[in-house]
C-alpha cells in the first residue's frame, strides 16, 4: 500500500492499530494524530473536542495502546492466549480515565451520556483502549485478515467471507490492475 492515508472505517482497533503501514509509522507527531482523531470524530468526537490539549506524553501512550493492540490481536488471530503484558496496560489505560455515565437535566427530562473523566490525553487513551477490549472480547475477532496484497500489513474485518482486500480502491484496484497488465503482457 502506498497511500499514505489512515485507512478507516473497520473497527476503531483495527483503525488504530492500521495506523502502522508498510510505508511507515502515520501517528509520529501530534498533528498527525489530531488528524487521525479527526477522522475518527463521529467515533471520538470527545477526543476531537480535546484534540489540541494533547501533548506528546499523550501522544506516546497512543501509540503505547496501538503496539498493545496489535501485539494482543496477533496473539488472538492465532489462536493464543494474549501476553498478560499486552492485556494488562490496555486495563490500566481504562481505568484511568473511569467511564461514567454523566447525569443532566435537558428541560423535560433527565439523560445520561457516557464520559471519561480525567486529562485529555488520559481520557483519548482510555476510549482506544475500550475499543481494544470491546474488539479483543468479541468473537469476530478470530474473523480478522490481514490484507492480501503483497506490500501491505493493514488488517480489516470482513463483511463477506471473498473479500481479501484491505480496501477495494487501495490494494484491490493495483491487485486487479497487475493481473490484467500479466494478462495482456502475454498475449
Amino acid at each position: 500500500m502506498s497511500d499514505g492515508t489512515p485507512l478507516v472505517g473497520e473497527p476503531l482497533a483495527l483503525d488504530l492499530v492500521n495506523t502502522r503501514p508498510v510505508t511507515g509509522d502515520l501517528l509520529t507527531t501530534l498533528d498527525e494524530l489530531r488528524s487521525w482523531l479527526r477522522l475518527q470524530g463521529d467515533r471520538l468526537p470527545e477526543a476531537c473536542e480535546v484534540s489540541a490539549q494533547l501533548t506528546e506524553e499523550d501522544l506516546a501512550d497512543v501509540r503505547a495502546i496501538r503496539e498493545h493492540t496489535a501485539g494482543a490481536l496477533a496473539r488472538v488471530r492465532r489462536g493464543e492466549r494474549p501476553d498478560e503484558a499486552d492485556l494488562e496496560p490496555l486495563n490500566r489505560a481504562q481505568g484511568a480515565a473511569p467511564l461514567v455515565n454523566e447525569l443532566s437535566w435537558n428541560g423535560s427530562t433527565t439523560t445520561g451520556a457516557r464520559r471519561r473523566i480525567g486529562p485529555p490525553g488520559t481520557c483519548v487513551a482510555g476510549w482506544l483502549a475500550e475499543a481494544a477490549a470491546d474488539l479483543l472480547s468479541d468473537p469476530a475477532v478470530a474473523k480478522i485478515r490481514e490484507c492480501a496484497a503483497d506490500d501491505c500489513v493493514l488488517l480489516f474485518l470482513p463483511a463477506h467471507s471473498r473479500r481479501r482486500w484491505c480496501s477495494a480502491t487501495r490494494c484491490g484496484n493495483r491487485a486487479r490492475v497487475a493481473r490484467h497488465y500479466q494478462r495482456h503482457k502475454a498475449g
